[in-house]
């Protein structure tokens, strides 16, 4: 009973996500970061105020089902939301409107993660991906006030734990880059498949949207019922690889689940991000990949943790194409700035080669696929009106 229960209300709360979805807001779908890059870029209006109460309560089902998503796509979007709410009611055109939009997306990702920072660089690099004044201004501000308010509510502990570790030496300098290159063909094969699980589903068009996120959402509530540690956003995960627990079997096999279910989660249609489900891939294949220069390499002083810190920004860097914001977040969240120099080595390695092979950024092809999106909801508008 127990098993049946567990599957069912994981299958019920990603239904009723996907349902507020598509009957309140089709725009909440997903992690909303391409949708607020359209609007950005003035490709199709702000979304209507109720977006953020379908973001908010979709995201909490579908996360809280166990679905391998992560929070700063709602809160991105939800302050992107609130932001051009606010420019609204005090009257501002849309150039004002715009700046305010910019500014609480960033504040919703530095909210998420506890990083200010890379809130504000995350607008000027990914969203709005160009340096304007006006918006470096409102987004620091933004960000920077989101925070202080969180720290009162949280406190102002960092996100993850990392334990001490050396500098990097001159010997082992040359295998951060080599990390980088590998980190960068993961991240074509990710984006790959997160491209291919969305085209997989929508090839089931006329089965309703919420009835194939359901099914989805009962087959994490399987997963969930047999390895309860595997699912979730996925943060318990990245601490416990930060810290080098576990063996490197059960990482590897903890690493392959969590790339299908990634894939599989994101292409559920429910409110959820992908950077969390990013960090996690990519903690674990930087201690994989470090693990084994350890053992190839003994007379080194290889740290695979090192690697892990490393793999956070290099993944991310590789799937996004954002290599600032990788390494601003990682720091951040880790508290950590002794495997910055490593950092930088491995976030250009990862994002030459996925460049060099024609692999686009995840959120330019996301970005196509909401517009797409979007012209059918208008022509289903237009066909109702």
């Amino acid at each position: 009973m127990g098993f049946l229960l567990i599957v069912a209300a994981c299958g019920l709360a990603t239904f009723i996500a996907a349902w507020l979805v598509r009957r309140f807001s089709p725009h909440a779908s997903g992690s909303g970061i391409p949708h607020v890059e359209v609007v950005l870029h003035e490709q199709v209006p702000p979304a209507p105020y109720g977006l953020g109460l379908v973001k908010f309560v979709g995201g909490l089902l579908a996360i809280g089902s166990g679905l391998a998503l992560g929070r700063e796509g709602p809160t991105v979007q939800m302050g992107a939301n609130i932001a051009v709410g606010i420019g609204r009611v005090f009257g501002r055109a849309w150039p004002d409107c715009r700046v305010l939009l910019a500014a609480g997306a960033g504040a919703g990702l530095a909210t998420a993660f506890n990083a200010p920072i890379a809130g504000a660089v995350f607008v000027l690099e990914e969203l709005v991906q160009r340096f304007e004044h006006r918006i470096a201004i409102a987004a620091l501000a933004a960000s920077a006030t989101a925070i202080a308010v969180a720290r009162v509510l949280l406190g102002d502990a960092p996100d993850f734990y990392v334990g001490p570790l050396n500098y990097a030496s001159a010997e082992t300098r040359g295998l951060y880059f080599v990390f980088g290159g590998f980190a960068g063909l993961l991240a074509i094969a990710y984006n790959h498949a997160l491209l291919m699980s969305i085209a997989v589903t929508e090839r089931f068009a006329r089965v309703p949207a919420e009835v194939r996120a359901g099914v989805i959402g009962a087959g994490v509530g399987l997963l969930t019922w047999f390895a309860p540690d595997l699912v979730g956003g996925g943060d318990g995960i990245t601490q416990r690889t930060l810290t080098g627990a576990g063996t490197l079997a059960l990482v590897s096999a903890a690493f392959l689940a969590r790339f299908a279910l990634g894939a599989v989660s994101y292409a559920a249609g429910a409110p959820g991000g992908l950077f969390a489900p990013l960090l996690v891939l990519g903690a674990q294949s930087g201690l994989l990949f470090g693990a084994a220069c350890h053992m190839a390499l003994p007379s080194l002083d290889i740290q695979p943790e090192g690697f892990a810190v490393v793999g956070l920004a290099a993944f991310f860097t590789g799937v996004v194409r954002a290599p600032l914001t990788g390494i601003v977040l990682v720091t951040e969240m880790t508290a950590n700035v002794t495997m910055l120099l490593p950092m930088l080595g491995a976030c250009f390695a990862a994002m030459l080669v996925p460049t060099l092979l024609r692999n686009p950024p995840i959120y330019d092809s996301l970005r196509e696929h909401t517009l797409r999106r979007e012209r059918l909801i208008q022509e289903k508008a237009h066909e109702s009106s």
